[in-house]
């Protein structure tokens, strides 16, 4: 090791470097306009909330949906929380079956155990040697105390894709809300919230080269509504859902990552492209193996 001058970095599913173009867009939130967003009797919090709202609309426009749909948290794993537990809660007089994946992130599996442990029933699916699961057997498992269907849009380890939409359709006609966790699938994989049937999404800001420590969830408003309870009681920020002094900084840098994500998206997979073939040509000549799927 002592001889590698330049370390090559390659652990950009875990999180990524700032942008210097998100970091500019950040600094004068330290500086000028910092005042608490929830502070609408002055200026300065005036300013905070403007920039907010801003940020939130871009990122729904990113995504497909609008700006009240947009719950500003801590990140994915927070998101993840909020979106189990508060529908769970929320809609235990439907039933208190919850469906998972057996490949999904700490952050849903550990969540599901918890659930397991005051009373909800989990299922968990396997995945086939692509890392898929079987939409058949998807099926065969939703029950009418089904409430919550939770399966990645992307994995974190493998890189496999589920058929999102697929999925989520399986969920709407079965009268079954839909969750993903798609922190890894923001800023690299065109997202509709609603041609793709989502419910509720998670999603963060580290993973497209934004700053740590926000995120945030979509929750469906559009009738019929998810109804969600809260895990976090304080101030009422955010629809009363998620209380807390607000992350300017945090939330502005993140809208500015996904707006250069959704901008360079295309030419960015283009160049990845040619890494990963280039990768896995060399690998296959020393016998590599391809965990995952192909694509």
């Amino acid at each position: 090791m002592s001889d590698i001058k330049f370390p090559i970095y390659l652990d950009s599913h875990a999180t990524t470097p700032v942008d210097p173009r998100v970091f500019e867009e950040m600094t004068p939130c330290f500086t000028e306009h910092f005042g608490n967003a929830s502070s609408l009797d002055h200026s300065f919090g005036y300013d905070a909330s403007v920039a907010v709202s801003q940020a939130r609309e871009k990122i729904a426009n990113a995504i497909g949906t609008n700006m009240d749909e947009i719950l500003f948290t801590s990140g994915a794993t927070e998101s993840d929380n909020l979106a189990l537990l508060g529908v769970m809660e929320r809609n235990k007089s439907k039933g208190n079956h919850l469906i998972t994946c057996v490949t999904e992130h700490k952050a849903i599996l550990d969540t599901a155990k918890h659930l397991e442990k005051i009373g909800c029933k989990v299922t968990y699916l396997p995945v086939d040697e692509f890392g898929l699961i079987d939409l058949d057997e998807l099926k065969s498992t939703i029950t009418d105390e089904t409430v919550l269907i939770s399966i990645m849009f992307a994995n974190n380890e493998i890189g496999t894709i589920q058929n999102i939409a697929e999925i989520g359709k399986i969920a709407h006609e079965h009268d079954v809300l839909f969750h993903t966790d798609a922190a890894q699938a923001l800023g690299h994989i065109p997202i509709d919230v609603k041609k793709m049937n989502i419910d509720l999404m998670s999603i963060s800001s580290h993973k497209i080269y934004g700053p740590k420590g926000i995120g945030a969830l979509y929750v469906r408003s559009i009738l019929p509504r998810v109804k969600i309870n809260s895990i976090v009681y304080g101030g009422g920020q955010e629809r009363n859902i998620r209380s807390g002094t607000l992350n300017v900084p945090g939330i502005v840098g993140f809208a500015k990552a996904v707006e250069i994500a959704s901008d360079e998206m295309e030419s960015e997979n283009i160049r990845f492209k040619k890494w990963t073939d280039a990768m896995l040509e060399r690998f296959s000549a020393v016998g590599g193996k391809l965990n995952g799927h192909p694509t």
